[in-house]
């Protein structure tokens, strides 16, 4: 039952879509009649913001909403294939241009959290924002302790009220839709936003952000691929988290980067490889490498280092669904539309009754006039899309536990053709993908996984004979519990065969009995009705026993 909050929530959310023209985005055509006048009779409002212009209103509206729909605007600043120049340029700005809260407010929260006053914490606390973001924002000083250079990372005030709020009526929407729209079986919405609020409430514990940042820090120790800053646990709180502050050019300012003489190409391959990385290698991704979230190190211009900060949203995925994964990019990059088809089937995605050689053309009928063009031409995660359409046909279920790894693919594309147009995906994620197929069946994974499982091999060791002995009695039990089972089956069937008989006999007797009276054959019905007696009282009596 949705509640007087959700109401209002949704109250505001038309309103700020009339108040900042964004029906225009909507050909009138697909406008239902009654939600234009039901707009008119509540609102009357109108376009209050007339003479910007369409892109920006959106990205303003976007800002005004909230963190949850700052960062759907995020992800689509990413996708410059796939919206207009100017959308794009507009929403960059949500990256990390978010208008700031009062530097005393998060002075304040700093304090409360860690119980001392920011002269005793640090030196030169930048009251003004270094950056601010959709859930938090940070300023800049020097610990005191020792003189390090830090960044501080502060919670906005009050804001889990508004996330959980919007979650509520994303949670109804979603219950509408599944309860009321077929094709909501297949897109799974309850469970998509289950997943997305798990996401986004881990996004508030800095203290969970910390930790995943020293994972993800110490997966990528001595890389050439990502450094990620160091995190210092003493100073952080679920509210505030203090870090390295380092020194980057942002991925989205390319001309900064062709300033210095950055390889782009290197660096744009290198992203992907780094992402693949993160989630074939160590099952742990950081899952919202939007443009504000990594930078490029000064250093080493020709050999460019990726910064990643921000890991407050991280992804994991089971072998089951990497093995699949990858094994379904190798079949899309060699064009094997039957073993795409297959392992759809195999993984459940679809339904196990899907006819596959069907399925498998419906792929092809889509994929070849793509792969006409030159792969560096081709968007990885449009093929996705375009393949994501054709298996809806075929019932195609949302999985949730892909969302964030379909979100961070659309981020690295777009990002690497930001920096170097010509990036071809296919090319540098094959090999990468390959090695790591051969190595799951290289004699070197069985040995490592022997060597892992060993210890408790070794321990269980001397319990194996007890265990042997405990199976062999408990399987004699059973087969001794079997066969009297058996054989009392045995008997209540021959009892109950033997009863039918007497049954069978007895209504044989009872007919000819009936027959010889009405035909006044006293004689015969009195010689057939003793034994007939007889017969019913047998039949009464293994009745009993039975």
């Amino acid at each position: 039952m949705i509640k007087l909050k959700e109401i209002s929530r949704l109250y505001q959310i038309n309103k700020t879509i009339i108040e900042y023209g964004l029906i225009e985005l909507i050909t009138k055509e697909h406008i239902p009649l009654s939600y234009r006048l039901f707009r008119v009779a509540l609102f009357w409002l109108r376009n209050k913001h007339k003479e910007k212009e369409i892109a920006q209103r959106l990205r303003l509206a976007l800002q005004s909403l909230g963190p949850i729909y700052i960062k759907l605007g995020q992800m689509l600043s990413t996708r410059r294939d796939l919206l207009p120049p100017a959308y794009a340029d507009q929403l960059a700005y949500l990256q990390d241009n978010v208008p700031p809260f009062a530097g005393e407010l998060a002075i304040k929260e700093i304090e409360s959290s860690l119980g001392k006053s920011i002269e005793e914490l640090f030196i030169d606390f930048d009251i003004e924002a270094l950056a601010s973001a959709s859930i938090a924002q940070v300023h800049t000083a020097i610990l005191r302790e020792d003189n390090r250079e830090v960044v501080i990372k502060v919670i906005r005030p009050d804001i889990e009220k508004t996330i959980k709020a919007d979650l509520q009526l994303m949670k109804w929407l979603a219950q509408l839709m599944q309860r009321f729209i077929k094709e909501a079986e297949r897109l799974r919405p309850v469970e998509v936003v289950q997943e997305y609020e798990k996401t986004i409430l881990d996004e508030l514990d800095l203290m969970r952000e910390g930790a995943n940042a020293i994972q993800l820090r110490r997966n990528f120790l001595d890389s050439k691929l990502l450094y990620v800053p160091e995190i210092y646990p003493d100073y952080c709180t679920k509210k505030v988290l203090v870090m390295e502050r380092i020194y980057g050019i942002p991925v989205s300012d390319i001309k900064s980067l062709q300033a210095q003489g950055t390889n782009l190409k290197l660096l744009a391959e290198r992203g992907v490889e780094a992402f693949f990385t993160q989630v074939f290698r160590d099952s742990f991704f950081h899952a919202d490498m939007h443009p504000g979230n990594v930078f490029v190190s000064y250093e080493h211009p020709e050999d460019p280092l990726w910064i990643g900060i921000d890991c407050g949203i991280v992804g994991t995925l089971n072998n089951e669904d990497k093995r699949y994964l990858a094994e379904n990019f190798l079949a899309f990059f060699n064009r094997d539309y039957r073993q795409v088809a297959q392992l759809h089937v195999d993984s459940g995605w679809v339904p196990a009754d899907t006819p596959v050689e069907e399925f498998e053309f419906a792929i092809r009928a889509v994929c070849e006039p793509i792969f006409e063009k030159p792969l560096a031409e081709i968007s990885f995660a449009q093929v996705l899309i375009n393949l994501f359409n054709t298996a809806r046909r075929y019932n195609m279920k949302v999985q949730p536990q892909l969302v964030l790894l379909q979100k961070t693919l659309l981020y690295i594309e777009g990002l690497g053709r930001q920096l170097y147009p010509q990036l071809d995906l296919w090319d540098t994620a094959k090999p990468f993908l390959e090695n790591w197929m051969k190595e799951q069946i290289s004699p070197a994974k069985l040995l490592k996984s022997i060597q892992l499982k060993a210890p408790f091999w070794l321990e269980k060791l001397p319990e194996i004979p007890e265990l042997i002995h405990q199976h062999l009695s408990q399987t004699k039990s059973q087969q001794k519990q079997l066969q009297l089972l058996t054989e009392s089956l045995n008997k209540q069937l021959h009892k109950k065969q033997k009863n039918n008989f007497y049954i069978a006999v007895s209504i044989a007797l009872t007919i000819v009995t009936t027959l010889a009276y009405l035909l006044s054959d006293q004689n015969l019905a009195l010689v057939t009705a003793v034994p007939t007696v007889f017969a019913w009282l047998i039949t009464w009596h293994h009745s009993n026993k039975l």
